[in-house]
């Protein structure tokens, strides 16, 4: 079975105009363009066909309105997406929409996400409100996140806290993100999160920004002694292990940012282990045609044995909590 793991939607409840045919580009606070809206988003019998285009059994769904937001637009996202898994059997599943930064109204949407809809994991940000994921503030989400086995699905900022450096060539979407992803992936492993809680899972978008392509300088930065960062309270600190056993123990990476292009999938395969990489595709936002879609389960149908961890055999390290199908 065949499961995209980064799937996107809106609720129509949630768009004061429809978009129709055209492409609605919004920006942030810094000019910076920041998220485009269009009709795909809305439909999804257009998704339904995608994905029997491509041979996608189910898709688990996040929607961009939100994640990280406030209590409104959370639950209507998460009873939007509750309403498609009815729609629509077997075919999606819905992650929870809740403010990890939000306070007890948040944690009790989180648990009506678990206990009532049955969603397997939540969506969040990798980063907001000018604090990173290694921020204390976050710590409470995290136990109750493990507490009931609920995995974590961090997708890039769609507002950077630092965006000034992205001010040109819409650098923020296209570089700044995937350093957002990298610097969150550090940040979980070496504050010592998973050691606190070591049943946690984390689902990295974009392959953790191509982290692949870094992991052999953040390793070499991992010693401390070498960089005179030794006992410094921030820069020096460590986890209780190698960096390495959370990338296979506490991480997957899925394959959606990079417009199905299969070279990005190749490189991460070099430094990641075919175990800790599963299916996604972020349509219909990086891809929006059934034959991109297609193509690029086809080719990563093509890595044998790694292609199918990838697509199908790495699917219930996701789903431990619900049976897939269910």
């Amino acid at each position: 079975m065949i499961v995209d793991f980064h799937h996107h939607y809106t609720p129509r409840a949630l768009v004061k105009n429809d978009p129709g045919d055209e492409l609605i580009l919004t920006y942030d606070e810094m000019g910076a363009p920041s998220y485009t809206m269009h009709k795909l988003l809305l439909n999804f019998d257009s998704t339904i066909e995608m994905m029997d285009a491509s041979n996608i059994d189910a898709a688990v769904l996040s929607s961009a309105a939100g994640m990280s937001s406030d209590l409104e637009r959370s639950k209507i996202c998460n009873d939007t997406a509750k309403q498609a898994e009815k729609d629509y059997p077997g075919r999606f599943y819905g992650f929870a929409h809740a403010n990890p930064l939000g306070g007890a109204e948040h944690m009790k949407e989180l648990a009506r996400c678990a206990d009532e809809l049955g969603f397997p994991g939540v969506t969040i940000t990798s980063e907001q409100d000018g604090l990173y994921l290694d921020a204390p503030e976050f710590n409470p989400f995290w136990a109750e996140c493990e507490r009931r086995g609920l995995f974590v699905f961090v997708h890039p900022a769609l507002a950077l806290n630092e965006s000034a450096q992205f001010n040109g060539f819409d650098l923020a979407r296209s570089v700044g993100r995937e350093f957002s992803l990298i610097m969150a992936t550090i940040r979980l492993i070496n504050s010592g999160i998973f050691d606190r809680h070591p049943s946690l899972i984390v689902q990295m978008s974009h392959l953790s920004g191509g982290i692949a392509s870094m992991i052999s300088r953040i390793r070499a930065y991992q010693d401390k002694v070498f960089w005179g960062t030794k006992g410094n309270p921030r820069h020096g600190m460590l986890p209780e292990k190698d960096f390495d056993y959370y990338i296979a123990n506490n991480m997957m990476f899925d394959t959606g940012g990079f417009c199905g292009a299969i070279e990005a999938v190749k490189i991460a395969l070099i430094e990641l282990p075919a175990s800790s990489l599963c299916f996604g595709t972020d349509w219909p936002q990086e891809i929006r045609t059934s034959d991109v879609t297609s193509n690029f389960v086809k080719e990563i149908g093509k890595l044998g044995a790694d292609g199918e961890k990838i697509l199908s055999g790495n699917v219930q390290n996701l789903f431990k909590n619900r049976s897939i199908g269910s």
